[in-house]
């Protein structure tokens, strides 16, 4: 039982996958962190713009 619990340890010690996996997880978060901040950022002056757009059309000014 020893030795099988030595041998799962030093497997589990080499095995490497889970490792990228976490890393993989890691950069896809810091990723959609930063399209979440521009794409939020980016979607205000949108907003903004067709306000004035349309604040236009309509002959009312702010």
């Amino acid at each position: 039982m020893k030795l099988f619990k030595l041998a799962s340890l030093r497997r589990l010690k080499k095995d490497e996958e889970g490792v990228t996996v976490v890393e993989y997880g890691i950069a896809l978060a810091v990723a959609l962190g930063i399209a979440v901040t521009a794409y939020s950022g980016l979607a205000d002056k949108v907003e903004t713009q067709l306000t004035d757009a349309a604040s236009l059309m309509t002959g009312k000014t702010q």
